[in-house]
């Protein structure tokens, strides 16, 4: 059992990898916060399978942690979009 969760996270930590790659190559901010919510992703699937291998709960605990406070770093990143295009909208003298 230890070898397939070793296996595992190594396959996770090698997709992630390559997504990362493929994520990076856009243009634009959105596709530089969606590289960092796969990280953060595949960081918690990692650390959640050594953590079990290795029967640490406490590395268990803070990535559980982590997991319930990434999507906070998406809403925050979603609301200051929604503000900067509301401001340029005002700017342009468009509908509000």
């Amino acid at each position: 059992m230890d070898d397939f969760l070793l296996g595992a996270c190594a396959f996770v930590l090698l997709m992630v990898a390559v997504s990362l790659v493929a994520v990076l190559r856009g243009p634009g901010s959105v596709e530089r916060m969606m590289a960092a919510m796969l990280f953060g992703t595949g960081g918690i699937a990692s650390l959640l399978l050594l953590g079990t291998l290795h029967g640490m709960e406490i590395v268990i605990n803070v990535v559980l942690t982590l997991a319930v406070l990434a999507p906070f770093a998406t809403i925050a990143f979603v609301r200051a979009g929604s503000v900067l295009v509301r401001d340029e909208a005002d700017a342009d003298g468009g509908p509000t």
